[in-house]
């Protein structure tokens, strides 16, 4: 029997991506395990798939001896340092449960959380993100963070608290039907919702970190802007770019278009020639012939998804009773 075969074997797999974490790799699994023991019929049917995402410390040894000890807890080893989202790829691939829970491998995301998102799941949920209400500690990361996932909210009418909380849980055959590359992992819940899915929160606690230090940097939040612009074209403009290069193009149009022409104006009403003012003429002749080549992008644009599309289909059927 196959991997594949064996896929609905498990109800439930977390998937936890590590790097460098040693001494909270033990610790974790003892706290996990004590709340699966209690969550019947979880504890016969779960598994712990650990993600070491190139360690370069003693990471992959306590996986190992954990492996040896208690066969549900599965080792997983990347060759090298691929970053959260292959290691979230590589999760998935290789999880057999029905439900994912996933978490961070530093003791901050608290296992006693558990419980709240399979009762979320169990009530026909397909995506449960986690939400940190008492923050992220260090305001140098909480405020950021809170900034972040207010723009989000509003510009992609997503409303969740902490769009990127790593403690989340999800059908397995949900987050199958999307791609995760780059870093855009943070963004899973913006699309399934865009798909259609039923997603919701759940308030979880926010640990401090007892060992180890902590990967992240104000680097973090500026990828996420700019993936956050990525995701914003494509789950809104990708089937319909013209609308979204069209609308700057005409901007860029109008404004040119309006001072070249109150040139004309101002010259045949005030007599003012426009050699005169010949930075402003060519202001507004560059915004336009911009205007014009975004629009052009777009109808482009438009040709290429048509072509590459029209086989496709855009949407995913809930159910169809024949």
């Amino acid at each position: 029997m196959t991997r594949e075969d064996k896929k609905d074997n498990l109800l439930l797999s977390l998937v936890i991506p590590v790097y460098n974490e040693e001494k909270n790799i033990r610790p974790l699994w003892e706290k996990i395990s004590g709340v699966m023991k209690t969550l019947s019929p979880y504890r016969d049917s779960f598994e712990a798939v650990f993600v070491n995402d190139g360690s370069v410390d003693n990471t992959q040894l306590e996986l190992d001896a954990l492996h040896e000890e208690f066969p549900c807890v599965k080792a997983l080893q990347l060759l090298g340092n691929f970053k959260k989202a292959a290691a979230y790829s590589a999760g998935f691939k290789y999880a057999r449960g029905k439900w994912i829970i996933t978490m961070d491998g530093d003791l901050q995301d608290d296992p006693d959380d558990i419980p709240l998102f399979l009762e979320k799941l169990e009530e026909g949920y397909d995506y449960v993100s986690g939400w940190k209400y008492q923050g992220k500690g260090n305001p140098y990361r909480s405020l950021p963070s809170r900034f972040f996932n207010l723009i989000v909210r509003n510009l992609m009418g997503v409303k969740l608290h902490d769009v990127n909380c790593p403690f989340k849980a999800f059908r397995s055959d949900v987050i199958r039907t999307i791609d995760i590359y780059g870093e855009q992992y943070r963004f899973i819940p913006v699309k399934l919702y865009g798909m259609g899915f039923r997603i919701t929160e759940v308030k979880v606690n926010n640990l401090p970190r007892f060992y180890g230090r902590s990967k992240y940097g104000m680097e973090r939040f500026l990828r996420g802007f700019f993936d956050l612009i990525t995701i914003f074209f494509l789950e809104k403009y990708l089937k319909r770019p013209l609308h979204f290069f069209g609308l700057i193009g005409l901007f860029f149009s109008l404004i040119g278009g309006a001072t070249v022409i109150l040139l004309y104006i101002v010259k045949f009403i005030a007599g003012i020639p426009i050699h005169e003012r010949p930075y402003l003429f060519l202001m507004g002749l560059l915004m336009t012939i911009l205007g014009i080549q975004f629009i052009s992008i777009g109808l482009l644009g438009e040709l290429f998804t048509y072509h590459a599309k029209r086989d496709q289909d855009h949407y995913v059927v809930k159910k169809f009773l024949d």
